[in-house]
């Protein structure tokens, strides 16, 4: 499919660019029993809901509540499809619903993968990223981007608190994993790291 963006053996990461703000919406397929989740409904819904026909979609996980990454959430629960967002997140979603929520270290299996959900608040305060275990691929939201963290300005955003969860949580991946964030595109944690006490100098 045109929109296969990664694939070892195992897994295949399907990648979809959506709505004003260019969101990306990531598909994770396991390969070996055709189940898959969708991570982020952030709009485009007639788009999406194609996808997740085509590719075995069972349920969809939002990084964080923000407007430009739910917009689609309506139209997937209404095909049935649920949605989880972490508890501190679930407010923001109450115009547009959600099913189940996402806990720190939860272990999500789509076929025969694992994805460990981490709480990395900051950019909100129920941020979350999901790495593929046994892969180099770890989804960022709104965390970590190329060159720097995620916007810090939002209500619930916290600079601070943000720079904590990068170094406590993602940078302990090797250089190696593959950064596939929100918006824009992907790096690696290996280009990130050195550049963290410069993001902590300008403040942003």
């Amino acid at each position: 499919m045109a929109t296969l963006h990664w694939q070892d053996s195992d897994v295949e990461v399907h990648k979809v660019v959506v709505g004003p703000v260019d969101n990306n919406v990531f598909v994770v397929r396991c390969r070996a029993t055709g189940d898959a989740v969708l991570i982020d409904a952030a709009n485009e819904h007639e788009q999406l809901l194609e996808l997740c026909a085509a590719l075995g979609v069972r349920r969809v996980l939002e990084t964080h509540g923000h407007w430009d990454h739910i917009q689609a959430v309506p139209a997937l629960r209404e095909a049935g499809y649920e949605v989880a967002v972490t508890a501190l997140d679930a407010p923001r979603l109450k115009d547009v619903g959600y099913d189940v929520f996402l806990d720190d270290k939860e272990v999500i299996e789509v076929g025969r993968l694992r994805l460990h959900a981490l709480h990395t608040p900051g950019h909100t305060e129920g941020s979350i990223c999901f790495h593929v275990a046994d892969t180099p691929l770890l989804f960022t939201g709104d965390t970590l981007f190329p060159g720097g963290p995620g916007n810090t300005s939002f209500e619930g955003g916290d600079f601070p608190t943000i720079i904590r969860s990068i170094d406590a949580a993602l940078f302990t991946f090797p250089d190696e994993t593959l950064v596939l964030p929100g918006h824009g595109n992907d790096t690696t944690i290996g280009a990130e790291r050195p550049h963290l006490d410069a993001w902590v100098a300008r403040g942003w």
